[in-house]
């Protein structure tokens, strides 16, 4: 799924990350608005996954 699809079904997918990443704040979420490299960055710095971890938890989440 490319970003801008993701920053427009994120209102949606909201949910589900609360649910698998429950140390993100609802401001985390809102900061994260659908957009890759926040999240990556958020999940990095309250699960002190690696970049690459990071990044496949992405993919988990938009398929």
């Amino acid at each position: 799924m490319n970003d801008d699809i993701m920053e427009g079904n994120w209102k949606q997918l909201k949910g589900k990350v609360r649910e698998n990443w429950g140390k993100l704040t609802d401001d985390d979420v809102d900061e994260i608005a659908g957009k890759r490299e926040h999240f990556v960055g958020k999940i990095q710095e309250k699960y002190g996954m690696k970049r690459d971890e990071a990044e496949k938890e992405w993919d988990r989440l938009t398929k």
